[in-house]
């Protein structure tokens, strides 16, 4: 039932990612129209409104009335999205990724695993697929894509820590052809690949980001990767036993 109008879409995308929030007019109007609205921009976001009040009333069975009092509400100076006791993908996720990395914290790598595997299952492709963002949305997308990459961070970690290194693998090859100057993930993955004992596929990996860091930055890799390199080419024996740190 997601409205196919773009602009639509945009409203709908700033009131759900600031569920239980006050969305100003005047950030619906910046991200709508970046900071070049037109005339009649006011009653254009009240038709926008009016619209995804039918969209819920449609698919929760309510009333306009109902809609408008109970889930899309007209406040002074703006507008509030309530969800009630409706679930929404970014709540959950928000949860569940705050709850996986308490119990990093606290030690308990396999709930944490398991918590963070699970926040990250519930993404179906990239924040915000097909709604073209503005400056606003542009930086919850972006927000959102980081915590996503951090996540797996330390999910892999985790993983490794436990020793779970073909767990991770695939996950990696993604991550690290997504993210090509991602230290961090190529380092994870060098070190997945040599303690399942492909070790030349493991510097294959290092001379990939050490040609993507030259040809895009002019940067050599960080200590981290290059310490990484010289243990997997001496065989490190802290390395093949899983303790090398970066």
């Amino acid at each position: 039932m997601t409205p196919s109008a773009p602009k639509l879409r945009k409203v709908l995308s700033m009131l759900a990612i600031r569920s239980g929030r006050l969305v100003p007019v005047t950030s619906l109007m910046a991200e709508l129209w970046d900071g070049n609205p037109p005339n009649s921009c006011l009653t254009t976001v009240q038709t926008y409104i009016l619209s995804l009040r039918k969209v819920f009333a449609s698919a929760t069975g309510l009333s306009g009335t109902e809609v408008a009092r109970e889930i899309l509400r007209t406040e002074s100076g703006g507008y509030r999205f309530v969800a009630g006791t409706a679930e929404l993908d970014i709540e959950r996720y928000d949860a569940l990724a705050a709850a996986g990395r308490r119990s990093l914290d606290a030690g308990d790598d396999d709930t944490g695993i398991r918590q963070l595997g699970d926040a990250l299952r519930l993404w179906r492709g990239p924040a915000l697929a097909g709604v073209p963002v503005g400056r606003l949305l542009e930086a919850d997308r972006y927000r959102l894509e980081e915590s996503r990459l951090v996540l797996h961070e330390y999910w892999v970690d985790a993983q490794l820590r436990l020793g779970r290194y073909r767990d991770v693998l695939a996950s990696l090859a993604g991550l690290t052809v997504e993210h090509p100057l991602h230290e961090n993930l190529h380092t994870q993955y060098m070190r997945a690949l040599f303690l399942n004992g492909r070790r030349g596929q493991a510097l294959e990996v290092f001379h990939r980001l050490r040609h993507n860091l030259v040809s895009e930055l002019g940067l050599e890799p960080a200590g981290p990767a290059q310490r990484l390199q010289r243990a997997i080419l001496t065989q490190d024996p802290d390395t093949e036993r899983g303790v090398w740190t970066a």
